[in-house]
């Protein structure tokens, strides 16, 4: 557990995948934290300010302030090594740092940007109309390519290097967002995928998060801090929330 007397601030809503990776390394390391819930895209010109990109989440602590979710995970392993989410050998931590690179930008490419932001953030964002065919299309073509890949790697029982890694967390964080984008997997044929999904899933963190952003799937905009507040989570005294959305320069967190 983390002894800091002053708790880092996370700037980012939990349905992102993104943000529920560095939650998740937050939580299992006991580093405290309070959360400013914006939804993509709604950061003000503050935000702006502290995020060049525009893209979520945003940590800031007594000693940096960071943007990509990756970068901040690496910054926390360095600073809380106990309990680790780099195993000890080299050759094994090559391994969880391309993995979770895969998860961030080509598993993230397909199954975010390929269906979740087409089926869910386009129409309650943005208001615009789904692209069915672009979105079936994702589903037919890319998805098993993806999902063929991680079926090579999936491990039969257990996590990618043995314990739990930043690699399990985030391929796991994508598949969630998946489902609220209503895409059923079949598991015949990506049996060891989705077992080791559940697996990660099933740990308590991930466990906490992930319904936390099923609550907050389920509720207005407007009421975002105030369901998470109900739900425990310590929140910032202030929000970086605009009133109307814009894009982001860059569709990767």
């Amino acid at each position: 557990m983390s002894t800091d007397a002053s708790p880092a601030t996370i700037i980012g809503g939990p349905v992102s995948p993104f943000v529920r990776k560095v939650l998740a390394i937050c939580e299992i390391k006991g580093i405290g934290y309070r959360l400013d819930p914006i939804v993509p895209f709604f950061g003000d010109d503050s935000f702006g300010q502290l995020s060049p990109l525009r893209r979520i989440p945003v940590f800031l602590d007594d000693q940096v302030q960071l943007c990509d979710s990756t970068v901040i995970c690496e910054y926390l392993e360095d600073r809380y090594p106990h309990p680790a989410l780099l195993p000890p050998a080299a050759a094994a931590r090559a391994e969880v740092r391309w993995v979770e690179e895969y998860a961030d930008t080509r598993l993230a490419e397909v199954l975010i940007w390929g269906v979740f932001y087409q089926a869910v953030i386009l129409p309650f964002v943005f208001g615009k109309e789904r692209d069915k065919a672009k979105i079936a299309n994702t589903v037919a073509e890319d998805v098993p390519e993806v999902l063929a890949y991680l079926e090579r790697i999936a491990p039969a029982d257990g996590f990618l290097v043995g314990s739990l890694s930043r690699a399990d967390i985030a391929v796991a964080v994508v598949f969630a967002n998946l489902k609220w984008a209503r895409v059923e997997l079949d598991r015949r044929r990506w049996p060891k995928t989705l077992a080791w999904v559940e697996r990660s899933v099933a740990t308590p963190e991930l466990d906490k998060l992930t319904r936390l952003a099923e609550r907050v799937m389920m509720t207005p905009i407007g009421r975002h801090r105030a369901v998470l507040a109900e739900m425990g989570v310590a929140l910032t005294a202030a929000s970086m929330a605009a009133p109307e959305p814009r894009p982001g320069l860059m569709p990767l967190g």
